[in-house]
């Protein structure tokens, strides 16, 4: 039974040899990555290849996520697929210990480690779907009040994590049942940034295809949840967030009858983007390069 891993890359090179080096000892099984890349212009993808269970395919361009890592996943026919970012470490052991969960979740369709931060911390990586009362809540009181019962309820980090399904997973470190995955049509591709775990792991769930937590199971993400100073990438990495966000609810919401909702919530994302912009310019700090992850989309269980 081989696994095969789908990293992709953009400009993050330097975090690639880390990541490598972790794979073989994450598992006894035989194991190929693919490193599917959005057109990098830093760093050199050539002494990767030297690497006889790496292959990089080069997209020439910057497809977005959920559309390199369709493209990675249709390199191979292995019946596990793995899709990481590439400043994850997996830890020794890891991959066969989510294979041995997903024996005790036959039916599962994607599964989560367990993912710590770069301080040890368990981050809440595994979360319900969002409703617009949950939405609403978590939107405009988590910058104010992070513990609101409703950023808790969303964040589902009340009480120890245990093993079993979630709503969704996060999308840095996924274990995929590849034909559950070819099942749904892979990621949609139309989400090019955010969004695109949320909108996996409901369609499988609506598919039959639960997602399923196994905490005890754990990576590092070394560089996840990080900041950049630069101002204009904040701005399009928020605006990424929220119009991802939109059409997570849109679609979930079609028809005349919901145009009203859409349209409430449309001119929320957008007041709330626009504030967003006017932090960041008035505190001239760094801006959470992920600060905007925990926006819930809408009503509709994301």
């Amino acid at each position: 039974m081989s696994i095969q891993v789908v990293v992709v890359t953009h400009n993050s090179t330097g975090h690639l040899q880390t990541f490598l080096d972790s794979v073989p000892l994450a598992t006894d099984r035989p194991v190929t990555v693919t490193i599917s890349d959005n057109a990098s212009t830093e760093g050199d993808l050539r002494p990767f290849e030297e690497r006889p269970e790496v292959h990089v395919l080069r997209n020439g361009a910057n497809l977005g996520y959920g559309a390199a890592a369709n493209r990675g996943a249709a390199q191979g026919t292995s019946e596990w697929l793995v899709v990481a970012n590439p400043d994850v470490r997996l830890t020794p052991g890891v991959l066969d210990e989510l294979v041995e969960a997903a024996a005790r979740w036959p039916e599962a369709g994607a599964l989560g480690p367990g993912i710590l931060t770069p301080e040890g911390l368990l981050y809440p990586s595994a979360r319900l779907l969002p409703s617009l009362r949950r939405g609403i809540g978590h939107a405009t009181l988590g910058w104010v009040w992070p513990g609101n019962p409703w950023s808790r309820a969303y964040r589902n980090d009340r009480g120890a994590p245990v093993e079993g399904p979630v709503g969704w997973l996060s999308g840095s470190f996924l274990l995929l049942r590849r034909s559950a995955f070819d099942a749904v049509g892979g990621f949609d591709e139309r989400y090019f940034m955010y969004f695109e775990d949320v909108d996996l792991c409901d369609r499988l769930g609506r598919a039959g295809y639960p997602s399923v937590y196994v905490p005890s199971a754990k990576v590092l993400h070394v560089g996840g949840h990080s900041t950049t100073k630069d101002p204009a990438a904040a701005a399009r990495m928020a605006k990424a967030h929220h119009r991802s966000a939109y059409r997570y609810l849109a679609d979930r919401h079609r028809g005349p009858a919901w145009a009203p909702v859409r349209g409430a919530v449309g001119a929320g994302l957008t007041g709330r983007y626009l504030a967003s912009r006017v932090i960041a310019r008035v505190s001239h700090t760094e801006v959470p390069a992920r600060a905007l992850d925990d926006l819930p989309p809408g009503d509709a269980h994301e």
